[in-house]
């Protein structure tokens, strides 16, 4: 069963320790709150990334491309002042440490889980939605006056049949 109290917690301590040990940021807890879908247009940069095992799902970091550059700058130790494929790069790789780190915890409770390799997206006024028809927990920071927000949803994996239970096909030929 999912709390969502306690996938806020873990939501809030992956994305602290990983801002504070790989960027020597602190990330300041704004609101948590839980969503149906995308309400807005998006600014920014995106990153996606695919949970699958007992539980299946997909978790997202958004933020400005202004903070995607800082992020970058922090941890590749170089300037970035627009977003190119190293700033998608590094804000990627952080988002795999932050939902990684959050799918560690939550595996003591839901089983294993895999997870994919992360898709970050740059552009202005778009939208982004997953399928699964559930409810995002949205966790948002600031840092430095800029907003992060880390999303997760998560719900049980639809059952596999059992081996040898599905039903054999019968082709069908048509004739012209």
């Amino acid at each position: 069963m999912l709390d969502r109290d306690q996938i806020v917690r873990d939501i809030r301590a992956a994305a602290e320790e990983v801002f504070l040990t790989m960027l020597d940021s602190e990330l300041q807890f704004a609101e948590s709150y839980c969503d149906k879908g995308p309400s807005h247009p998006l600014d920014g940069v995106i990153c996606l990334i695919g949970m699958a095992g007992e539980w299946t799902g997909t978790g997202t970091i958004s933020c400005s491309a202004e903070f995607a550059c800082r992020i970058a700058s922090r941890m590749l130790m170089a300037e970035y002042a627009t977003v190119d494929a190293e700033v998608l790069d590094a804000v990627a790789e952080i988002a795999n440490m932050i939902l990684g780190n959050v799918k560690t915890a939550l595996e003591r409770s839901l089983g294993t889980m895999g997870m994919s390799i992360p898709t970050a997206i740059f552009g202005k006024n778009f939208l982004a939605k997953s399928f699964g028809g559930e409810t995002w927990t949205v966790v948002v920071f600031d840092c430095e006056g800029q907003r992060l927000e880390v999303k997760l949803f998560l719900k049980p994996a639809a059952a596999a049949p059992a081996p040898g239970s599905a039903k054999a096909c019968t082709p069908v030929y048509l004739r012209a």
